[in-house]
């Protein structure tokens, strides 16, 4: 089972939908104590990087999701539930994210429409189970107006174009994060959930539970 986190912050039932459309189940968790009945975990995010944070904090959501994501079981952040995987986020002020990833998210550069929203390419920096079957530059769907600063390009799965070259997939061991929203790209978008449905998979069986 795939849980999917509620905040108040993200696209559940979409989510939902589209990981059901690739066959793996998944439950929306209105309870942090609710994850030790799911194998792998979705943080979405739609809207500020403090707000988000303020709610995953009153709704007692911060220390079980930093314990979730440390156990080692298969994490995956979209759009702002990518972003507060990092230490801080700069958006009125300083904020501080769940700080599972080294880095830092930032407003972009005048000169461009803001949001970026839309339809955009990423290429691909490496190899990851994340994206694999996924060619380069293809196309995934944006809305954001903020984007992650991280000072270990290791961590960079793959990057788009907006002004500025930024990470529009991250990922650490256990630990991933897709700056677009999957559930919004179409063929693509779905092979990135279903590649971590199949990451879930192998983890439970690895696991032997």
């Amino acid at each position: 089972m795939i849980g999917i986190v509620d905040y108040g912050r993200g696209n559940l039932r979409s989510v939902e939908k589209a990981l059901a459309a690739t066959g793996f189940e998944a439950e929306i968790l209105t309870d942090p104590a609710a994850l030790a009945g799911v194998r792998g975990l979705i943080l979405p995010g739609v809207g500020a990087f403090a707000d988000a944070m303020s709610a995953l904090s009153r709704m007692g959501w911060v220390d079980p999701l930093v314990d979730y994501a440390r156990s080692g079981a298969p994490f995956l952040g979209i759009c702002l539930g990518m972003q507060v995987l990092f230490e801080l986020g700069l958006e009125h002020g300083e904020h501080k994210g769940l700080g599972l990833l080294p880095g830092r998210v930032v407003k972009f550069r005048p000169g461009r429409k803001i949001p970026h929203m839309g339809w955009n390419t990423v290429h691909w920096e490496r190899d990851d189970d994340l994206v694999q079957g996924i060619p380069a530059d293809s196309w995934f769907y944006f809305v954001h107006s903020f984007y992650v600063s991280t000072p270990d390009e290791s961590l960079v799965v793959g990057r788009s174009e907006y002004g500025v070259s930024f990470p529009a997939v991250v990922g650490l061991g256990n630990i991933w994060g897709t700056q677009f929203h999957p559930e919004k790209s179409s063929r693509w978008g779905l092979k990135i959930l279903e590649n971590f449905g199949r990451r879930v998979e192998e983890s439970v069986h690895l696991s032997g539970n």
